[in-house]
Formats: C-alpha cells, structure tokens, sequence
C-alpha cells in the first residue's frame, strides 16, 4: 500500500528505466511507496537512489542534489589512484614511507605508524576503504595527483556533480558548504555501479577496486540489515550533521544498487540510534525485504554486543 498519493511519489522523482521486469523482481512502485514516507518524515534533507541491475529499474527521490559525501568520497580517491596504476605512474605493491608530516588524526591506525615506517600502496588502499582511514585517504590523495586531477577525471567521465573540494584549488567555498567532497545518490551510485561492470579505469583495476570495496570494517548500518552470507560492496561516511552510504548487494536472486545520503540533520549525535543511521537501516532493511522475500534476515541471540561502531 502507498503511504502518500501516487503524485507525491512523481514529485519525489520516482524514475522508471527500460529493462524487462520478470515476476520475481519487486515492484519498484512499492518500494517507492514505502520509502518516500521515510523522506518525508526525515529531520534534515534527504536522498535516495536505487537500482535493480537485473531489470536496469531506478528509484530516485532527491536523487539529483547536491550532498557532503563525508568518507565516500574516498572512493573516487580510489578510482584515482587506479588510474595511476594502470598508467604505470605508480605500482600497486610499492612501498610507501610514511613520514610524520602526513598525519592527519592519531585515531587513524595510519597516523600511529612511527616516522620512516614503510607500507604498501595496496595497504592504504585498504585502509582508506575498509577502515576508512584519513590519514591514509589524504595521502592517496596526493599520490592520485591532488583533487584536481581527481576531479579532472570525474570531469571526462560525465560525473557533473561529484568533486573533490578539501585541498583542492578554486573549491574553497564548496568546502565551506560541502566539506571534504560532494556528490549526488544517483552518482556515488553509478560509480558504484562502474566499478562493478568493469568500466572504471579498466576491467582489472575495477575487479581489484569491488575486491576492496567488499571487505568493509564498518557495518553497522546498511549492511546490518543484510544477511552475513551475502557478498556486499560498501563505502559510507559520516559527519554531525550527514550520514551516507553507497551499497552493491550481489543478492541471491541478482544484485541490486542503492545509495542513502543526509544532510542538515537537526540529530547530530554520534550515536547508534542517529536519525541518519536509522534512515540507512531502514531503507536497507525495506530493500533486502523487496528483492529477497524468502529469505529474511534472521535476529541472532547476542548479536547486540558486536555493534555500535561509529564512523
């Protein structure tokens, strides 16, 4: 049942793609339905995109506008270097010295390393994602060429609105708005969705970058409600005031893409039950519902104790 009148869910730009929709794939007019409520009633701006990937189906409600990107702008850091790599600019497997001038927090297991300590680029890598190390982002940052060059290549991929800002030259005041990155949901997921299909930098850069991506440290949200069987790709963030995340689930009965950002939260805690974490949960929780009815997520007895880690 619709929560709101069907024109509601058009003003909330509800999107329809081509694809042939088989019996088993839900309804995206239900999921809408479902969803746009949550927005509505949401405390701060909010936006959501959604894709089924075995139909090419799309759900957008604010999915268009401009939002912080917090840590998920670590991954078109990521696609960056990549692109380093694969121009024979840098080695995967080099070692890296580290050196005290880099720190940025000493709560990243990057700014604990002692001076002249060396790491692999593969390992900042996956730090800058998995734990999402800022330390380790910032200097993959500068490895990648600046935010310039990070943006130059959103640029030349039809990324209108996705850019770096922190430490790039002529963004200060999209800094000021924005912070470290902006992005929209709909473009955070298509360089999701890039990654997935090979087409970001190069086939064996984009399989690499999903490997990364498939070993998150922070689950607590999106992934939460996600039965732990299921192979999930993942990049959130977080600040006061905007949460997000970006999220390819490789479900049983075929994978789906969604992503969920926040911002001008009048809830600013960092706290489990943040109104923007809640979001992400529930628009999780009402996906895995939709695509994988049969399979509920089962509550396992103690689970409780193994969460609450913030970003």
């Amino acid at each position: 049942m619709l929560y709101r009148p069907f024109s509601l869910l058009f003003a909330a730009l509800l999107l329809f793609q081509t694809g042939c929709a088989t019996e088993e794939r839900p309804d995206v007019v239900d999921i809408a339905g479902q969803i746009a409520p949550l927005i509505d009633e949401f405390d701060g701006r909010a936006g959501v995109f959604i894709k089924d990937l075995v139909t090419g189906r799309e759900i957008g409600i604010n999915a268009d506008t401009l939002y912080p990107t917090a840590s998920m702008i670590k991954v078109p850091i990521m696609v960056a270097v990549f692109d380093k790599v694969e121009r024979g600019e840098l080695d995967y497997q080099q070692e890296l010295t580290y050196t005290d001038s880099l720190l940025y927090s000493d709560a990243d297991i990057t700014g604990e390393l002692r001076d002249s300590a060396t790491v692999h680029l593969s390992e900042m890598v996956f730090l800058s994602i998995s734990k999402s190390d800022n330390t380790a982002s910032l200097w993959l940052q500068e490895l990648a060429g600046t935010g310039t060059v990070i943006n130059t290549w959103l640029e030349e991929h039809g990324f209108e609105g996705t850019r770096m800002n922190s430490r790039t030259p002529g963004r200060r005041g999209d800094w000021e708005v924005y912070g470290w990155g902006q992005t929209t949901p709909r473009e955070i997921a298509r360089l999701m969705e890039m990654i997935y299909t090979g087409e970001a930098v190069s086939p064996a850069a984009s399989a690499e970058m999903m490997r990364v991506l498939q070993r998150p440290w922070w689950d607590d949200e999106a992934l939460s409600q996600i039965p732990p069987y299921v192979e999930v790709a993942s990049k959130n963030g977080a600040v006061s005031a905007s949460k997000s995340e970006v999220v390819l689930v490789h479900a049983p009965s075929g994978p789906y893409l969604f992503s969920v950002i926040t911002a001008d939260q009048s809830d600013t805690r960092w706290e489990a039950d943040n109104e923007g974490y809640e979001l992400i949960r529930e628009v999780s929780r009402i996906l895995w519902q939709s695509f994988e009815p049969y399979r509920p997520l089962e509550t396992v007895e103690g689970a409780g104790r193994y969460a609450g880690s913030d970003e």
